[in-house]
């Protein structure tokens, strides 16, 4: 695994306002429009007996560093997995770590320099909220499919030919949050989210949930995810008396503003909700760690996309994803990945995107891209399939196959977004994820 690293600019926020501006022009040109490696990313089929590459195009440094090793590890168990079955078109699968560090501004060079210098593509994943405004115009324009974790809405409308998304936009995000806190009684809601792209587009939805839920919004403080302490804001936050605080500040941020706000509450934690990227070994281990297992326990929901526990899907993507134990990501509990959201959903698009290569029988993304949605969601007659292995035998004895992994089935928009439904999770003490429940349609609906 290679991670590919580029100098930070200083033009970051020129580049977010370019990105957010050029969004929607950009999707109607990309689709018609290619770079000068576009014939070699998104054109020609890879040469016979040469390895496949699946970029993982995300923060590998930077305060949202953990989110790149947290895709390595469902890119590495399910390249795996499809090499063990055969591999693709007689192609062996491999990964390769491509550092934006959360910064558009680092990551559009970063992604130009991915194509120059990676022969082989086949497939990106990860482009993360932080830098998807900005490489997923780079991206389409190289004819290059990609399987993101953005949650930003303005992918919502936007239409990206080779642009795929298994996970729903964070105003959804900002909605379950407010449904939980409904459901656990909570009046009084303060919001602590980070600096970082990622994080600030949960909180405009957040505030307009709350509102129309008939909620308070008792205090709304960003968290520098670059400072070392967040003594002033967790004050603000506990003088408001905020029954819940929603939160995603990564990196060390959320352990070190949680513990503060123990400490200035006389010990008390503060019940907290956080987002699916609180769902992740490294986040558990850093707060636990700052507050106490018992107390992370007791006092934290989190919003996740619903996925299997059991059953013929679940099981593939367990030994997968276990495979990796000790090779790759987090020190802290490893089976936390099985229901961490990049590793579900970016398992079963690398597993869509092998299974459309070998019905199209090509592995260049411009002739499979199309039979990706065919696959996912199924045509008339065709077979349920829960893992590369089964969808692979059953395509070569000429059925149709539809594809239904741990992220469970998908249902592709005109945009190329599914998005599946919302659980509810805790932590044990022992930093294991508990489903707790449940978030319906309805549910969301009515705070949306």
């Amino acid at each position: 695994m290679t991670i590919l690293r580029s100098r930070r600019s200083t033009a970051r926020r020129a580049a977010v306002g370019l990105a957010a501006a050029g969004l929607a022009a950009a999707g109607l040109a990309a689709c018609s429009s290619s770079s000068s490696s576009s014939a070699a990313a998104g054109g020609t089929a890879a040469a016979s007996g040469s390895s496949l590459v699946v970029a993982d195009l995300a923060p590998f440094s930077g305060p949202d560093a953990a989110l790149g090793p947290t895709y390595l590890v469902s890119c590495d168990g399910a390249t795996q997995a499809i090499n063990n079955a055969g591999g693709v078109l007689g192609h062996k699968l491999t990964c390769k770590g491509v550092d934006t560090r959360g910064d558009p501004a680092d990551a559009v060079p970063a992604t130009r320099q991915m194509f120059a210098t990676t022969p082989n593509l086949a497939l990106v994943i990860g482009c993360t909220s932080d830098e998807a405004a900005s490489v997923v115009p780079v991206i389409n324009a190289d004819k290059m499919v990609a399987f993101c974790m953005t949650g930003q809405s303005e992918f919502d409308s936007t239409h990206f030919q080779y642009f795929y998304r298994l996970v729903p936009p964070d105003l959804a995000e900002s909605y379950a949050m407010v449904a939980i806190a409904q459901q656990l009684g909570y009046k009084r809601i303060a919001l602590a989210f980070g600096n970082d792209i990622g994080s600030q587009t949960f909180i405009q939805p957040a505030i307009a949930s709350i509102s129309k839920a008939g909620l308070t919004l008792a205090a709304n403080e960003t968290l520098d995810l670059n400072a070392s302490t967040f003594r002033t804001e967790a004050d603000k936050i506990v003088a408001a008396h905020p029954d819940v605080i929603f939160t995603e500040a990564l990196g060390p941020t959320d352990a070190t503003f949680l513990s503060e706000v123990k400490q200035l509450n006389g010990g008390k934690m503060i019940p907290v909700i956080g987002t699916s990227a609180d769902i992740s070994p490294d986040w558990y281990k850093s707060v636990a760690a700052a507050i106490g297992a018992s107390t992370v326990a007791s006092s934290f929901h989190a919003d996740n996309l619903v996925t299997e526990t059991s059953g013929p899907s679940y099981t593939p993507f367990y030994n997968a994803i276990m495979s990796e134990k000790g090779k790759v990501g987090s020190t802290g509990n490893f089976a936390t990945y099985l229901t961490a959201p990049g590793a579900v959903h970016l398992y079963d698009g690398i597993n869509l995107a092998a299974l459309a290569m070998i019905e199209a029988k090509s592995t260049s993304p411009s002739v499979y891209a199309p039979y990706i949605i065919k696959i996912g969601d199924g045509t008339a007659g065709a077979v349920v399939v829960h893992s590369f292995a089964e969808g692979v035998t059953a395509l070569n004895q000429g059925k149709a196959i539809r594809y239904e992994g741990p992220g469970g089935p998908t249902s592709f928009d005109s945009y190329h977004d599914s998005p599946g439904i919302f659980q509810i999770d805790t932590y044990s003490s022992s930093g294991a994820v508990q489903v707790t429940g449940n978030i319906t349609a309805a549910q969301l609906r009515a705070v949306s």
